[in-house]
């Protein structure tokens, strides 16, 4: 099932008296998390299914409501839950779009063929992104499309990019 969901976010805290949940996204935009539903919660083994009822930013927050938590201390016991969601749910990524799920692990190596070792993970930066590639030694990559990374093949698991191996 891991293979199957993707982490988008954490509940944080209790917002008020009425159930109502902080919730911090890992959605860009960040008040995307609240298209989603259900939400899988999940914590240590725990698995949770529960629907959102509603949700909206409130400045820098975000607030949810959850189906069948109306007090703060149930609100309170879900504190801690990743918020997980069917990778179904997410829309379908254009010609050389992708999430960065798809590209954490994939092999790297230069057009060269030199082999550099996985996307360990992706650092985002105001410029561009950039990928943290762990091998031999750590590499940080930008994630320029063509211009650094060539070509990425989500089927084989490979993507390559021009950059020198001294970097």
């Amino acid at each position: 099932m891991s293979s199957e969901v993707i982490t988008i976010g954490k509940i944080s805290s209790v917002f008020g008296l009425q159930g109502a949940l902080k919730v911090f996204s890992f959605t860009d935009p960040r008040e995307n998390i609240l298209t989603y539903s259900p939400w899988l919660l999940k914590k240590n083994n725990e698995l949770i299914e529960v629907e959102l009822v509603t949700g909206k930013c409130q400045g820098k927050i975000i607030t949810a409501r959850l189906k069948g938590v109306s007090d703060r201390d149930t609100a309170a016991a879900l504190v801690g839950y990743d918020i997980q969601i069917s990778k179904a749910l997410l829309p379908a990524t254009k010609t050389d779009e992708y999430y960065w799920h798809d590209l954490i692990g994939l092999n790297v190596e230069t057009v060269e063929g030199t082999k550099f070792g996985v996307v360990d993970s992706i650092l985002e930066t105001g410029a561009n992104d950039v990928l943290i590639v762990k091998g031999d030694k750590e590499r940080l990559i930008p994630f320029l499309q063509p211009e650094t990374v060539v070509n990425i093949d989500l089927k084989t698991g490979l993507m390559r990019v021009d950059w020198d191996s001294d970097f």
